[in-house]
């Protein structure tokens, strides 16, 4: 069984920077993709970075440039560095591991960025 634990959100003036962290317990193979969500009030989840088992990366459009997604496989970490954060970056962002048949969610980190 695989959990998920998210860190480092917080509140964060516009135009400042936070580094989520999301470490893994459990068996995490190799070519497990990677990502973080996020969900504002009343919006749907929506992806905001993911990266493959061979590392490849993939953005929502509104934050390339700005995020970036990185992960460490010998600690089982994903990791997202948001700079130049936009008061429209507030949501509650999750992490997500899918490998296999199986899609582990964690229980999420607030991000609230003030104007």
């Amino acid at each position: 069984q695989v959990q998920l634990v998210e860190s480092g959100g917080g509140l964060v003036q516009a135009g400042g920077s936070l580094r989520l962290s999301c470490a893994a317990s459990g068996k995490i193979f190799s070519f497990a993709s990677m990502a973080w969500y996020r969900q504002a009030p009343g919006k749907q989840r929506e992806l905001v970075a993911l990266v493959t088992g061979s590392n490849r990366t993939t953005y929502a459009d509104s934050v390339k440039g700005r995020f970036t997604i990185s992960k460490d496989n010998a600690k089982n970490t994903v990791y997202l560095q948001m700079n130049s954060l936009k008061p429209e970056d507030t949501a509650v962002y999750y992490c997500n591991v899918k490998q296999m048949s199986a899609d582990y969610w964690g229980e999420g980190t607030q991000v609230t960025v003030s104007s």
